[in-house]
């Protein structure tokens, strides 16, 4: 066994734990090229992995009360009847072309990854302006009334506002919606395109999972967090929940078709893997924002990688 294997699967673990998506989709490319499987014995190894290190993962996520159960077991059971149809288109395609596709979803996957990296970055601060004059302060005669500082949090108030009631900056974004609400974008659009919107996330999370052997929370975050108006931390949490029912669904089709898996490999890698993802939760409760350009450039580099070498085989 490769020593490789350790922080092959502290990488994984740390990026499912910290992202709740992304780092699932790099075990089947590592177990083919680093650790020698056959691609189809991946993809079924990869389901155990990721189902495995998605539930303990879940479980911290839980202890601080970032997974909604109901909303993500309504998601994962959506998905279930895909992860079965993909399982079995899976076991019939050319292994070549099966990487080959891989490497196509892992571009999807960088490409997501940096959309909602920009779109949930912390803006920049602008430093507060300078005094016009040293001698002029607020006391000074003829100095201008004290203005509220918004950079410095203090509220701008309004004769007609009720008492202690703050009034934002005019000029600054619109506040973000609170959880369980949908974002501002949405508020306005007929609920059934919400829900059409979630049911469609729902079966291609299932059919992906089904059919790479990967969770496909890359697809799962920005569905309950821009469709359903989940917090990042919730939606976080809950997509480990719907990874880990969906990849059990997905191993549960295979059951019966030949299985090239190499267990004791698959039992180091996951208890390896689950201890990336405890680390993984304490950098999403710090700032998991600096780990996403890095992994999304990581996650290109590996299927440039992958295509060159499925491509060969192919043409």
């Amino acid at each position: 066994m490769s020593v490789l294997v350790v922080p092959i699967a502290l990488l994984i673990g740390a990026s499912l734990g910290a992202l709740g998506g992304g780092g699932s989709i790099l075990t089947v490319p590592a177990l083919v090229y680093v650790l020698g499987q056959n691609a189809h014995g991946a993809t079924t190894a990869s389901l155990v992995i990721v189902g495995i290190t998605a539930l303990a993962g879940m479980v911290a996520h839980a202890r601080r009360g970032n997974v909604r159960f109901a909303s993500g077991t309504v998601f994962a059971a959506l998905g279930v009847a895909a992860s079965f149809a993909g399982s079995r288109l899976s076991a019939g395609v050319n292994a070549s072309v099966l990487l080959l596709a891989f490497s196509g979803l892992m571009l999807v996957a960088a490409a997501a990854m940096a959309r909602r990296h920009v779109s949930t970055a912390p803006p920049a601060r602008s430093p507060a302006a300078a005094p016009a004059s040293a001698s002029v302060g607020p006391g000074s005669p003829g100095a201008p009334p004290p203005v509220p500082d918004a950079a410095r949090g203090e509220p701008l108030a309004v004769p007609d506002a009720a008492p202690g009631e703050p009034l934002g900056d005019p000029g600054a974004s619109p506040p973000a919606s609170p959880a369980g609400s949908p974002p501002r974008w949405l508020a306005g659009q007929d609920p059934w395109r919400r829900r059409a919107t979630v049911v469609a996330a729902a079966l291609v999370v299932g059919l992906v999972t089904g059919f790479f052997g990967v969770g496909g929370g890359f697809v799962v975050v920005p569905a309950l967090a821009l469709a359903l108006g989940f917090s990042m931390p919730e939606a976080v949490g809950t997509s480990l929940l719907v990874i880990a029912v969906n990849s059990a669904a997905a191993l549960g089709a295979r059951v019966g078709t030949p299985l090239h898996v190499d267990w004791p490999l698959v039992a180091v890698f996951t208890a390896i893997a689950m201890a990336g993802t405890l680390a993984g939760n304490r950098i999403a409760a710090a700032r998991p924002h600096r780990l996403v350009p890095a992994f999304t450039v990581l996650l290109v580099a590996v299927a440039f990688y992958t295509a060159g070498r499925s491509l060969p085989h192919v043409m």
